[in-house]
């Protein structure tokens, strides 16, 4: 009942807000200074972290991946001798090793263009094709080709390009080393098909060939990646184990034969 009676006369009023109160000369400024404090503490952390971080990631897609643009350097005198060391390596004189040049303070491998050992993607994946092409040819000149048969086809090629792969970057963590860049081990895993190309052509122009070319493919494959495992990519390796090396290296080499066989067996049922 009293709630409406308003301010007497002669009564203090209590101050309802900070309007009256006297002002504080040193609040505002220990709360600028105190804000200001906290947001640049946390700015430099938070950039901080977010530079190590992308540094970090930065410098593992580098060293696992790469540049892909760095794969399809290359030139027309590139691919005639890339093909000769694949097919013919026992007749490689030179090196197997790759040729580093500095670059922003540390020391980079030089473009396929520049370096004969240095691994490609353009050879690959114009040796994919022509394996698919090859193998669909062959099937048509036997009245079996469809367009399903060369959609597993291709599916197969996959398949077999992807277990070289495997086979290759398996043999690298058995020895403490994954380090190699993934697209380099694709890249070698993916000269396979020069070889099959070479098979696949001879068994269309006359049969009996087939069973000349493709140990001969085989071999020559294993030669190259023996050679190229060695001396290029087992190079990170921490620890050497010299029999486990060789085991590993027979091991890549002998398993050439079955993938090969499995490639050049160009049938309609991909599995086969």
């Amino acid at each position: 009942m009293y709630d409406n009676l308003g301010t007497q006369p002669g009564m203090p009023r209590a101050p309802t807000n900070g309007a009256n109160l006297p002002p504080n000369p040193f609040g505002n400024s220990f709360y600028g200074a105190g804000s200001g404090l906290i947001r640049g503490g946390l700015g430099a952390y938070g950039e901080k972290i977010l530079g190590s971080s992308s540094e970090y990631v930065q410098s593992n897609i580098s060293r696992y991946f790469s540049d892909p643009q760095y794969y399809f350097q290359v030139n027309d005198q590139y691919v005639r001798n890339k093909l000769k060391v694949v097919l013919f390596p026992f007749l490689h004189r030179g090196h197997w090793t790759r040729i580093t040049e500095p670059v922003g303070g540390r020391l980079s491998y030089k473009p396929p263009i520049y370096d004969i050992n240095a691994p490609d993607l353009y050879i690959p994946f114009m040796a994919f094709g022509t394996y698919v092409v090859l193998s669909g040819l062959s099937l048509g000149l036997r009245g079996k080709f469809s367009p399903e048969a060369l959609n597993w086809l291709f599916i197969k090629g996959l398949v077999g390009w992807f277990l070289q792969v495997a086979l290759l970057k398996v043999s690298l963590l058995s020895l403490g080393s994954g380090e190699a860049p993934l697209l380099d081990i694709v890249a070698y895993a993916g000269y396979t098909f020069t070889g099959m190309c070479l098979a696949i052509l001879g068994k269309i122009m006359w049969s009996y060939s087939y069973y000349f070319m493709m140990p001969w493919t085989c071999l020559c494959m294993g030669i190259f990646l023996v050679k190229t495992m060695k001396r290029v990519l087992f190079s990170e390796v921490r620890t050497y184990d010299s029999s486990r090396h060789h085991y590993l290296l027979l091991f890549i080499a002998l398993a050439q034969f079955p993938l090969f066989i499995w490639l050049g067996n160009v049938t309609v049922n991909w599995l086969f």
